[in-house]
C-alpha cells in the first residue's frame, strides 16, 4: 500500500553513475527493461558497491533526469565524496516535493509502483502543485518483512 503527501525538503546532492535510456518516453515496458538491465550491470560489475562504500547513509537512489535532451537514469547515493568512474553530481533543490511511500517485493517493483502512483495518480490529482521537470528519484530505504520499502521524491512548484 502506498501513501503520498507534499513536504518541504532541504537541497541535497546525489552522486550517480548513469546510462541514457533509449526507449521512447511512452514505452514503459522498454524503459523498465533498460532500468532493470542497468541495475543488474552495476550490481554485477561492482560499481554499486563502490557507491555504497562512500555513501553518507544507507539510501540507494534511482534518479531520472533529462540532460541535454536525453533521458538519463542513475544509480546513486548521498555523499560528499567522488568515485573514479564517470559520474554525475545531481543537485536536488530545496523546496516542495511530492513524497510517495510504499513497499514492494523488489527494488524494481517498488520503483515501478511509486513512479506509477506519482505520475499516474498523485500529480494529476494535485490542485496546488505541478511537476515542471528536474531530477526525481526513487529512494530505496531498506527491507522489512521480506519487502523493500522506500519513497519517491518529485520536486514540485505551487500552481
Amino acid at each position: 500500500m502506498a501513501t503520498y503527501n507534499f513536504e518541504e525538503k532541504d537541497s541535497f546532492i546525489v552522486l550517480g553513475i548513469g546510462t541514457e535510456l533509449k526507449s521512447d518516453y511512452t514505452d514503459y515496458a522498454g524503459i523498465n527493461e533498460e532500468k532493470e538491465n542497468f541495475w543488474r550491470t552495476v550490481e554485477q560489475d561492482g560499481r554499486l558497491d563502490t557507491l555504497k562504500a562512500i555513501a553518507a547513509n544507507t539510501y540507494i537512489f534511482a534518479v531520472n533526469e533529462a540532460v541535454n535532451q536525453k533521458m538519463m537514469y542513475y544509480a546513486g547515493v548521498m555523499t560528499d565524496s567522488s568515485v573514479p568512474e564517470e559520474h554525475r553530481v545531481i543537485q536536488f533543490p530545496k523546496g516542495q516535493y511530492l513524497v510517495v511511500k510504499g513497499e514492494g517485493k523488489s527494488a524494481n517493483e517498488l520503483s515501478s509502483m511509486l513512479t506509477g502512483i506519482a505520475f499516474g495518480q498523485a500529480l494529476p490529482a494535485a490542485d496546488n502543485y505541478a511537476y515542471v521537470g528536474g531530477p526525481n528519484a526513487t529512494v530505496e530505504m531498506g527491507q522489512r518483512d521480506g519487502l523493500v520499502y522506500g519513497e519517491m521524491w518529485v520536486p514540485v512548484v505551487g500552481k
